[in-house]
């Protein structure tokens, strides 16, 4: 069986040794870099399952080399854990809002990482999906990572691509605030619930093209669902 790979960028040399340890006895394989410089060829030649990413890093930041896979179709859609001692939660929002699937806080034990790194890997290997979506006017391609609205490009941003990605496959049922956060943000990420109700008005105005906005409807008192049958 191959085994996943993990691509750890981390300017720190004993972080980069405790996590080459911990993943290695986890059975992953483990391919190390020490800034955005020496990754990006290591993504391009072999992409990881998953990439562990310091956020403060000389040179290139973690948080615009995640911003810079994220624009580009080839890497878009890898995993990224970021690792940071930053733990304000504007901190975290920037960096789940720039693509990130989970956020660790250092310092941590390499056991909880491997968890989260596990936990990850579980959550978006049912992402990686080939079918093309349609509903009415809508068009959503996750092999191309584009929305069409009567083929009319659609720009979303990441957490917003996510959101809309969850509820093309769950579509008819009501979830809580607190099951969104869990499905598109990870179960290991601690936000407002409210952070849900900022990015699904950001989603209805993206989609708001003949009326698709209606479909993500607010059930009140319970949360939100997608639905294309009329909101009574």
């Amino acid at each position: 069986m191959t085994k996943q790979s993990i691509l750890v960028i981390d300017d720190e040399p004993a972080i980069r040794d405790m996590l080459n340890i911990a993943l290695d006895a986890a059975g992953f394989q483990v391919k190390l870099a020490e800034d955005a410089k020496q990754a990006y060829p290591i993504i391009i030649d072999t992409p990881p399952d998953l990439i562990l990413l310091d956020w403060m890093m000389p040179g290139t930041s973690g948080i615009e080399f995640l911003r810079r896979l994220r624009r580009e179709e080839i890497n878009i859609n890898i995993p990224v854990i970021m690792l940071t001692a930053k733990v304000e939660e504007t901190s975290k929002i920037s960096g789940l809002d720039s693509g990130a699937d989970d956020y660790i806080a250092k310092p941590f034990s390499p056991r909880e990482l491997v968890s989260r790194v596990k936990a990850v890997l579980r959550r978006t290997s049912g992402k990686n999906l080939k079918d093309i979506i349609k509903v009415d006017a809508l068009t959503f391609d996750p092999i191309s990572h584009r929305v069409s609205i009567n083929d009319q490009m659609i720009p979303l941003g990441p957490t917003e691509y996510k959101l809309l990605q969850f509820f093309l496959t769950h579509q008819e049922r009501v979830y809580t605030r607190d099951q969104i956060l869990d499905y598109v943000w990870g179960r290991n990420v601690y936000l407002d619930e409210r952070t849900v109700d900022v990015h699904i008005r950001r989603l209805r105005k993206a989609i708001s093209i003949a009326g698709q906005d209606n479909y993500v409807q607010t059930v009140r008192g319970a949360g939100y669902r997608f639905s294309t049958q009329v909101n009574t």
